[in-house]
């Protein structure tokens, strides 16, 4: 009897623990806005720039480990 009962005070405890959580998200969709196009464009822009950047330098590690030590050879 004891078993259950301290698995139904876990199940209130999470449940309990779970509600602020999910205020707190409410209240920050409360606060957000869309972003204007300049906004949405900024961000785009640095986005495809850091994803160039992260394929520039995989594309450097892929020349020095594959391609260039067969000119080597």
């Amino acid at each position: 009897m004891s078993e259950t009962g301290n698995k139904t005070d876990k199940i209130k405890e999470s449940i309990n623990n779970i509600v602020p959580t999910i205020r707190s998200y409410f209240r920050i969709l409360k606060l957000a806005k869309k972003p204007s196009r300049e906004e949405f464009l900024t961000i785009a822009k640095v986005a495809a720039a850091g994803i160039l950047a992260i394929g520039i330098v995989g594309f450097i590690f892929y020349v020095l480990m594959d391609v260039f030590p067969q000119m080597i050879i």
